[in-house]
């Protein structure tokens, strides 16, 4: 009897070189709780990383798991002079907006942050029905947390924050994607304009608007407030400044350590935060007051995006949308009416 074949699940992650340990943290924890029905595609992206620790990760690989580095160099290269990088951005936070075109082969695709662990089983992510959205994703932990990225959101992109996902976990409807040719929506606005509080984040948000599968919260939980009795986390994002190997006592952190202890990292991972100092937990606390106050100033601007391009852009498609309604038939109007209200 023939075996049937198994459905691919491709898997994208962005690091340089200093992440990986963490990086590796996170496939292993991928890798043990996902179901093995399927075979998984595991793709790092990356800029000419070619070190020990790849081959260290290459060593997770089975049957039906695989792991490539992937160099991005040159797709990153096409807008570089562009991007607007900050604190502990780098490039590789951009890099998920080249998956669509680099893959054609693959109708959609999840991408995960390093920075984080899985509980649950990945295949159950990556089957959520995008129900035609461009992409599927969990409203932002650190946005509902902090009232200054609420107030940021709505009025300096146009979106609430309810609505406003974090980048970190996504599922991309790549055949959406190259159908309203997403890269060149992008390029356009960055061009246009240099989201400083959030970058690639923001860009995606202000792009996809309106076409999000909100997913369930506990695909994306992050150690921000709330008591760990009340949360069921299948995915945990240590986000932001809130990592284990930097800090004790953080939200969530016997995940991390649970499996970073299955890795050959882990000395070198508990090396990182014994040599933590306290000048760096410092700059990090400084670092979040400098993005607040950055974020309550970009909402201030009378030429932010949301002011300057966001809601003209708003205005031409109510306009799209009431032409189209004067053509409508009175029964025709009244289920669109119902639909989009």
């Amino acid at each position: 009897m023939k075996q049937t074949e198994k459905k691919i699940i491709p898997i994208f992650y962005a690091a340089d070189e200093n992440y990986l340990p963490y990086l590796a943290v996170s496939i292993c924890s991928l890798k043990e709780n996902a179901d093995r029905n399927h075979h998984y595609e595991i793709y790092v992206l990356n800029e000419k990383m070619d070190t020990p620790d790849c081959a260290e990760l290459k060593k997770y690989e089975e049957e039906d798991f695989r792991i490539t580095f992937l160099n991005v160099s040159a797709q990153i290269e096409e807008v570089k002079a562009s991007l607007q990088l900050r604190d502990y951005y780098t490039g590789a936070t951009y890099y998920r907006i080249f998956i669509a075109d680099m893959f054609p082969q693959y109708e959609k695709a999840l991408y995960i942050d390093g920075d984080t662990v899985l509980l649950g089983d990945v295949s159950e992510l990556f089957n959520v029905d995008l129900q035609g959205n461009l992409i599927g994703a969990i409203p932002d932990g650190a946005v509902a947390a902090v009232p200054a990225f609420r107030v940021y959101t709505k009025e300096a992109l146009g979106i609430d924050a309810e609505k406003y996902f974090n980048a970190g976990v996504i599922l991309m409807n790549l055949t959406r994607f190259r159908k309203e040719n997403f890269y060149q929506k992008f390029c356009t606005l960055l061009g246009q304009y240099k989201f400083s509080v959030a970058q690639d984040q923001d860009y995606l948000n202000v792009i996809c608007k309106d076409k999000v599968t909100y997913i369930d919260v506990d695909w994306n939980r992050m150690p921000i407030g709330g008591d760990e009795d009340t949360y069921h986390p299948k995915l945990i994002h240590y986000n932001l400044t809130l990592k284990p190997w930097h800090y004790k006592n953080i939200l969530f952190e016997e995940y991390f350590w649970y499996y970073a202890k299955k890795t050959v990292f882990y000395e070198r991972i508990c090396d990182t935060l014994t040599a933590y100092t306290d000048e760096k937990r410092a700059a990090d606390a400084q670092a979040e007051k400098n993005l607040i106050a950055l974020a309550l100033k970009e909402a201030a601007r009378e030429d932010n995006y949301y002011k300057s391009i966001g809601r003209a852009k708003e205005m031409r498609q109510v306009g799209m949308d009431c032409r189209k309604f004067h053509r409508l038939t009175a029964a025709q109007s009244f289920f669109y009416l119902s639909r989009k209200f």
